[in-house]
């Protein structure tokens, strides 16, 4: 059984892969950037430039100001650091800068901690709180919570980074970065706290006069970092968020413009594919259906589109006109034939039924005689009627060649003029010698037609005629005339005689002869080829004009 369209959803598939299609680029954006490996290291590298640079400022400035100077003529003695008055200058410059601080003598003893106030034993840790400020988002916070979790909240290139560890008694030495500095350079490390957070350490030489006095080393705990690069993911995922559903919104929407009409055309052509037709009198597509018998439901017209989509509800409009037609054609065709052997087989009826009530032999033998005339009828319209069925199948599987119709009429009015009977009109070829205008087509359906239209000229010909065969080529068309010296066709009569079963033949001619499916046969070959058939008076003379228009090859 023929497939039919899948139950009614209410995304369809092609509404699913749009928005997937649409969505897995706006996605991957957001994943990577839970990320941002590039943008978190170039953080950590501004953040270690600007410790850098203000570890230089207060060095320089402890070094000028918390400097106990040497009073001994002594050349071995050197100048000191100050301790009080380190302390309270370290203190002044790095509390703007909320950094932790320390500073170390040159032989490595802490001589200043910014967390911890006091000396010694009597020294005490502190903390430094955040600003007040607006309550917490709770949005905000469930959000950085999440992207933490994602990520594990550091970094997959800071996962292999040393623990930073706090000593009791902390010295220099335990500071790669401090004994860097108290060795004259500039060193830096980054750790991580037991949080998961970032520990940034920079250490820089405290100079007198090129002497080192000592090391200072200033540590930040990685949260302008973690925050820079928090409210860098927030943005582009409220970016990401406010795209995606734009996106959702233009792809429901494409998915509207495709997916729907789509489904109404698979319903309409299901529709059609049931088989329902109804009578119609009106304006079909794209022309007149007439008062035949049209499929119920018409596809809808799309046409107004201007995309591909209305192409194909044009092409299917097209296609159920044409079926429609096709099975109106059909219908009219059992009626005709219906009605064609019908008259044989009341004449036949008849004469058997008096030929068995009649004793006259004589009698009995002219009966016998028109029972032998309807069969033979019967047997050439039953032959004439299968041959018309068959055409249009014959039409679409046969192969069509390049043909030379100069040739073809040449050879053909010369065999049907060596053959006629005496008297008989012959058909006389007018066109150019050897050939030369050529078209595209099944030669046998063509030489049929020509047989057909030039044995009708001569069935309509008095004797001793001539049927004159032209041909000649009219810009894109091959166009063949045949002339006979009939009586010419009554101008109502010049469309009616491609009609099936029209009947109308010379008085001479013996009832029967024809099926009437000659020309009709003849029109339904020529425009499966593309041209035309049509009939017409001659103006200059008396008789009948056929004109076949080809298309040129």
């Amino acid at each position: 059984m023929a497939a039919r369209p899948g139950p009614r959803r209410r995304f369809s598939p092609l509404t699913r892969r749009i928005l997937f299609l649409n969505m897995v680029p706006l996605l991957l954006l957001a994943a990577s950037v839970l990320y941002l490996d590039d943008f978190r290291r170039g953080l950590i590298a501004a953040e270690m430039e600007s410790l850098t640079t203000q570890g230089r400022i207060i060095a320089a400035a402890l070094g000028e100001a918390a400097v106990s100077i040497a009073e001994s003529d002594d050349e071995e003695a050197d100048d000191r650091l100050a301790p009080d008055a380190s302390r309270q200058v370290l203190r002044r410059l790095v509390e703007p800068a909320r950094l932790r601080a320390r500073l170390y003598d040159y032989d490595g003893t802490m001589l200043a901690d910014t967390r911890s106030l006091g000396s010694g034993s009597f020294s005490v840790d502190i903390d430094i709180l955040l600003p007040p400020g607006a309550p917490p988002n709770v949005l905000q916070h469930a959000l950085d919570a999440a992207i933490d979790l994602l990520t594990g909240g550091i970094g997959p290139a800071e996962l292999d980074l040393p623990l930073y560890r706090e000593r009791a008694q902390t010295s220099a030495r335990d500071y790669e970065e401090a004994v860097a500095a108290l060795g004259g350079e500039t060193g830096s490390a980054i750790r991580r706290d037991g949080g998961g957070h970032l520990s940034i350490s920079v250490a820089v030489p405290v100079q007198r006069f090129r002497q080192v006095l000592g090391a200072l080393q200033l540590t930040s705990d990685g949260l302008n970092v973690e925050n820079s690069l928090r409210a860098v993911r927030r943005d582009i995922l409220h970016l990401t968020a406010g795209v995606l559903a734009i996106t959702v919104l233009i792809s429901l929407y494409l998915a509207g413009t495709i997916a729907r009409p789509i489904r109404r055309l698979a319903r309409a052509a299901e529709r059609v594919r049931l088989g329902g037709r109804t009578s119609i009198g009106g304006q079909g597509i794209g022309g007149t259906l007439g008062a035949g018998l049209a499929l119920a439901t018409a596809i809808p017209d799309l046409s107004k589109r201007g995309d591909e989509i209305g192409d194909l509800s044009a092409s299917l409009r097209a296609m159920t006109e044409a079926l429609a037609r096709r099975l109106d054609s059909i219908d009219r065709f059992a009626a005709d034939v219906a009605h064609e052997l019908k008259n044989p087989l009341t004449s036949l009826k008849s004469a058997v039924e008096t030929a068995a009530r009649v004793p006259d032999p004589a009698v009995r033998e002219k009966l016998m005689a028109i029972v032998l005339d309807d069969v033979q009828r019967l047997d050439r319209l039953i032959t004439d009627i299968s041959g018309a069925s068959r055409l249009d199948a014959e039409l679409s599987r046969a192969d069509a060649e390049t043909l030379d119709v100069a040739a073809l009429l040449e050879g053909l009015c010369d065999a049907l003029a060596a053959v006629a009977k005496e008297g008989q009109a012959k058909p006389v070829y007018d066109g150019p010698a050897g050939g030369g205008l050529f078209v595209s087509g099944v030669a046998d359906r063509l030489t049929q037609v020509f047989r057909n239209v030039i044995g009708n000229a001569q069935s309509f010909s008095p004797p001793g005629a001539d049927i004159r065969v032209s041909v000649a080529r009219d810009r894109a068309w091959i166009v063949v005339r045949i002339d006979d010296e009939g009586p010419g066709i009554p101008e109502d009569k010049l469309e009616a005689i491609f009609d099936r079963f029209y009947s109308e033949r010379p008085a001479n001619e013996k009832f029967g002869t024809h099926s009437g499916l000659g020309l009709s046969i003849s029109r339904q070959i020529i425009e499966a080829h593309g041209g035309t058939i049509a009939a017409s008076n001659r103006l200059e003379q008396q008789g009948a004009r056929f004109t076949i228009k080809l298309p040129v090859a």
